[in-house]
């Protein structure tokens, strides 16, 4: 059994801890880049969204500006353990909407239903819910009552409606994470490591996977709303 708590303040240190090695350990999961383990780059991209999620937990204080809520999933018997979380950005201009930023279920709780509970408590308070997601599992989100409305970069664009709320949601800029000096730092060491050709070879199998992704999701689209 699992209980589901919600934030619109900052939580408390155990969980956010918990969440932000969850959301490094699923990667691949989690980022639009959805770059595999193999790329000598995936360090980098671990700790930009390790560092991405982290900014949007600070933004639950009210102090960035933008609205920021988060579910969280722990076990009834283990309150101290993280089994899932769900951060979404509440839509200004419209108290119906919000869009899903970050979402992720411990790999020893999926098929548990804890994905599922999280879901229906956000939509029981948004009802007008809007997120991305991979091609692999549309079909996923489909179940719980979200619809295709179109493809947007490497993901296909889903709705609990047939249309995008008018509100807008707020964003961090998160552009300057990858010229922060940690990544830089990062991409040093595997330079060092690996040497320029490896990193160069990297970087163009991201580039062709990000293309195979984008061609991928554009066309599923183009072929289910035909």
């Amino acid at each position: 059994m699992f209980q589901i708590s919600h934030f619109k303040t900052p939580c408390p240190e155990h969980l956010s801890s918990q969440i932000l090695q969850m959301v490094v350990d699923n990667l691949t999961d989690i980022s639009m880049v959805a770059i595999p383990p193999s790329n000598l780059l995936y360090n980098v991209y671990q700790y930009a969204i390790g560092y991405e999620v982290h900014l949007y937990l600070e933004a639950l204080n009210g102090t960035k500006g933008i609205a920021v809520e988060l579910l969280v999933a722990t076990e009834v018997d283990d309150p101290e353990t993280l089994a899932g979380f769900l951060l979404y950005l509440p839509t200004e201009e419209d108290p119906d909407a919000c869009a899903v930023a970050y979402m992720a279920v411990q790999a020893n709780h999926r098929r548990q239903g804890v994905a599922r509970k999280l879901l229906r408590e956000m939509v029981a308070r948004y009802p007008h819910a809007e997120l991305t997601c991979a091609v692999a599992k549309v079909p996923w989100f489909e179940s719980m009552g979200f619809q295709m409305l179109g493809a947007r970069g490497t993901q296909v664009l889903m709705n609990t409606r047939d249309y995008r709320s008018a509100g807008r949601v707020g964003l961090l800029d998160t552009s300057s994470i990858y010229s922060s000096l940690e990544v830089r730092q990062i991409h040093t060491y595997l330079l060092q490591r690996h040497g320029k050709r490896a990193m160069i070879d990297a970087e163009k199998q991201r580039d062709r996977h990000l293309d195979q992704m984008t061609h991928k999701a554009n066309e599923y689209v183009r072929e289910r709303l035909v």
